[in-house]
């Protein structure tokens, strides 16, 4: 028997996730290039400058030789099909299903975020993650999203900004196929992230998470006005918005503060859908009692005293604000209980009582 001796090495897991890496490296987009290799990020608000052989806030974006790559492009760590309800969108195609895809990262770190697990895994857990990551391109999600009838897609469960280059190729291909493309974000994109998808952004809902600038620096890692001009802009580009608060118990629950979110709300758009959920302790913020219901529905009558046309109760399914009514006379017009729905609509989006045209987009 002839034996062959093999070299020894020192190959680690960490060397294989590296070397994995490198063969899957897809150049960032928005970004600059400075002295001595320093890039800047302009994807989102923080607009990162990185070192070579850093990452930014995401965790997904790392800087390579004076290149700006993302780590996570066609990396998708969970694919489903949700009632678009779930989003919550609920005046954009009601009752369809949307094809929900999402990497890990997040330009966040909040503390009382909901899917941590994926969201704070670039940061948490190294490369770790690429171990479940599925590889998922674009074309790939657009012919799933066929396959399963589903009206839109949506980029969601983490944030959509920190995987945008995977997002705005499946956005372009979607678009293409009659397939609408929805934003679920914490609003913290730049400008020229939103002008760069541009028309192939067909919807949002953007978590308005306070109204405090401290808020969002203390429990969010973030600030407030980029997401305010987030919103105002996407409502200026034709962008169907919808907004979520998880209201907080003695953090965001101010009435003063909710008054005031609300008419800023107003005064972008009276018509936009104001979602108010119930807090539920998760994460590092599992000290904190859930939303009594009492405050979910003060907020929700302080909405519609500032002028909203449409305010919503999240995470209490079979509550009275759960259905859409018409702001002239009251009727119900799409009845919910958690994602079931029964639209009453008649001619499209008209009032089935008085006829008023209703702020939602049937097709």
């Amino acid at each position: 028997m002839v034996q062959v001796r093999l070299p020894r090495t020192r190959t680690t897991l960490q060397q294989v996730f590296e070397e994995e890496e490198m063969d899957n490296l897809h150049e960032a987009m928005l970004y600059e290039k400075l002295d001595e290799e320093v890039v800047r990020c302009n994807l989102c608000a923080h607009r990162c400058l990185i070192k070579p052989g850093r990452r930014g806030i995401c965790g997904v974006r790392e800087n390579q030789g004076g290149v700006l790559y993302s780590l996570v492009y066609g990396k998708a760590v969970s694919a489903a099909v949700d009632p678009i309800e779930k989003k919550p969108l609920y005046h954009y195609l009601p009752g369809s299903d949307a094809f929900s895809i999402a990497t890990v990262g997040c330009n966040f770190r909040c503390l009382f975020c909901q899917n941590a697990d994926i969201s704070q895994a670039s940061k948490e857990e190294g490369r770790a993650w690429k171990r479940w990551a599925r590889d998922l391109p674009p074309q790939a999600v657009v012919a799933l999203a066929e396959r399963y009838k589903c009206a839109t897609i949506a980029y969601t469960y983490t944030e959509p900004t920190v995987f945008f280059e995977y997002a705005y190729e499946c956005a372009v291909l979607a678009a293409r196929r009659g397939i609408k493309n929805i934003f679920v974000t914490n609003g913290f994109m730049t400008l020229e992230a939103l002008e760069t998808i541009g028309e192939n952004l067909h919807a949002a809902n953007v978590d308005l998470k306070s109204f405090r600038d401290e808020f969002y620096r203390e429990l969010c890692g973030g600030r407030l006005q980029p997401v305010l001009d987030s919103i105002r802009k996407m409502h200026d580009m034709g962008v169907w918005v919808e907004v979520t608060t998880l209201l907080i118990p003695g953090h965001n629950d101010d009435e003063g503060e909710l008054r005031e979110l609300a008419e800023w709300l107003v005064s972008v758009d009276p018509d936009i859908p104001w979602h108010v959920s119930r807090f539920v302790p998760h994460y590092k913020m599992r000290d904190v009692p859930y939303t009594p219901v009492e405050s979910i529905h003060r907020a929700v009558e302080i909405g519609y005293q500032a002028g909203l046309h449409y305010v919503y109760v999240g995470n209490v399914p079979g509550d009275r604000y759960e259905h859409t009514r018409c702001p002239n006379c009251g009727e119900i017009a799409i009845q919910r209980y958690g994602y079931y729905i029964q639209n009453r609509m008649k001619d499209g989006n008209h009032c089935p009582k008085c006829g008023t045209e209703l702020a939602v987009i049937v097709g």
